[in-house]
């Protein structure tokens, strides 16, 4: 039987009651004007200020689909002001005929203080892997394409294996103390037939059969449209403030930085290539990573650049690398239900951990196309607390859930099962950091990606349901369905949790 994964506790235990201390100061201070009024013996009011603390405690401390209803008014209002001050909206610097450097990134909104660089020549071919830079989150990145068998036809056996080979991989991560984010990213892609049509072109013999040419034809356009492709990447993510200790002993500046990481990439490698059985692991090179960026905003651009590789292969002085310049989307939009570039739109939703646990493969239903032209992207983040952090935040839990126990014995409140056993995992959290796990922040982020000819509400409510039919539960990322696009799709270390990354 298949090992079932559920020893996970919640990121923040509740001091009162299951309410955490800054909600508790918000009701408290909204409870200080029917206090005065108490005092004043100012009945009518009292009455008045009485139900409008009541409303407030409701819309801080409820939560509606993940957040509290203050959360929820806080983003629109942060959308509504972006949306008058024009923020919303994005055109590139080429749309505007203001084409800048041709190896200087022009991305929108979240991945705008992003800049790649050629790391040093390394190994026998004299590969430079590109490092990623995000200015904004003070991080560097590499990432490398992955090539893996999947588990499709793995047994229990082997499932439970290679979930232990990740828990290998994850640990020695957070053993460097340089690590602070391992994503694994997936994209299922319409095929576009780029290389079987390539194959006949060179493989077809001018006297063949007519009737075979035609049938061969028909079939490889059948075939297709019916069929989808997968890409793996795993992105390394390492803080400037951690980085920067360690480039010193290289000589500092890009090249030190690259180079340490350069130490970091063979480890990592060694464990995908053993504990998870990865074929291949392939470190991108800028032009690489260009093509997976731009790629990630128009699939369909993805046989243009087949093509142009071929004809490379024949002929050396054709250029077939996708400029930096030209690697993102000519023009972006976000509206507050969908994500719009150039002619596709997206949707992306985050995935809530079940509370039953979910085995290895749980979630190949979210990867899987339900209409022809439809792009499923998926991107599993593992935020690595550091280890100091990791004990004060474990000493911290406990101390609240005692309090919050202590709390419920003197109320005479019987705990609810669901209570018991947050506050078992979290004792029992200190044991695992004590035995040399390391402590993380999983979350996972889909997204599905169609033309405008499609109807992209249809497909979101699709993804929902497969999320759903995995035994996770969907929360659609409105109004920042733009950060979500670039964390499911694009493999340049974005994130949308930065605490793990100083």
């Amino acid at each position: 039987m298949a090992a079932v994964f559920s020893d996970y506790t919640r990121d923040r235990v509740g001091l009162f009651f299951g309410v955490t201390g800054l909600q508790l100061g918000l009701v408290v201070a909204g409870s200080l004007p029917v206090i005065w009024a108490m005092n004043r013996e100012r009945w009518s009011l009292l009455f008045m200020l009485a139900v409008s603390w009541a409303v407030w405690t409701a819309l801080v401390v409820i939560p509606i689909r993940g957040r509290s209803a203050t959360g929820w008014l806080l983003a629109t209002l942060a959308f509504a002001a972006g949306t008058v001050l024009g923020w919303t909206s994005w055109r590139s610097r080429a749309s505007r005929g203001r084409a800048g450097k041709i190896n200087e990134p022009d991305l929108p909104g979240v991945l705008t203080g992003v800049r790649v660089h050629d790391g040093p020549p390394q190994g026998v071919t004299n590969t430079r892997v590109a490092l990623i830079q995000d200015h904004a989150a003070r991080t560097w990145a590499v990432t490398a394409a992955l090539v893996h068998p999947g588990l499709a036809l793995a047994d229990h056996l082997e499932r439970d294996a290679l979930g232990k080979g990740l828990t290998e991989l994850l640990n020695a991560c957070a053993r460097t103390e340089l690590i602070s984010e391992v994503a694994f990213m997936v994209r299922s892609v319409p095929d576009d037939g780029a290389e079987r049509e390539r194959w006949m072109a060179s493989h077809i013999r001018p006297d063949a059969p007519l009737l075979s040419r035609i049938v061969n034809t028909e079939l490889a356009a059948s075939l297709s449209s019916a069929s989808i492709r997968t890409e793996a990447f795993v992105t390394l993510v390492v803080p400037e403030s951690r980085l920067a200790k360690e480039a010193k002993e290289f000589g500092g500046n890009v090249d030190g930085r690259a180079r340490a990481m350069h130490m970091l990439m063979s480890e990592v490698s060694s464990h995908l290539l053993t504990g998870m059985r990865a074929v291949s692991v392939d470190w991108l090179t800028s032009p690489e990573l260009a093509a997976a960026v731009r790629t990630g905003f128009a699939p369909a651009d993805r046989a243009g650049i087949v093509e142009a590789l071929a004809a490379r292969e024949a002929d050396g002085g054709v250029n077939a690398d996708v400029p930096w310049s030209q690697a993102g989307s000519a023009g972006a939009q976000l509206a507050a239900r969908h994500y719009r570039h150039d002619a596709w739109w997206s949707i992306a939703s985050t995935l809530q951990l079940p509370a039953k646990g979910a085995q290895m493969g749980a979630l190949a239903p979210v990867l899987r196309p339900t209409e022809p032209g439809e792009r499923r992207s998926m991107v599993v983040v593992y935020p690595i607390v550091p280890a100091s952090r990791a004990d004060r935040q474990t000493m911290s839990g406990e101390w609240k859930a005692d309090i919050a126990e202590t709390l419920r014995i003197q109320a005479k409140i019987k705990p609810r099962a669901k209570e018991r056993v947050d506050a078992a995992q979290t004792r029992s959290l200190d044991a695992k950091l004590a035995t040399g796990h390391a402590l993380l922040r999983p979350y996972a982020v889909a997204c599905v990606t169609v033309p405008l000819t499609a109807d992209i509400a249809e497909h979101g409510r699709r993804l929902d349901g497969s999320i759903r039919r995995s035994g996770f539960a969907p929360l659609r990322l409105d109004p920042v369905h733009d950060a979500g696009f670039a964390v499911a799709n694009l493999p340049l270390g974005v994130g949308l949790d930065h605490r793990g990354r100083s």
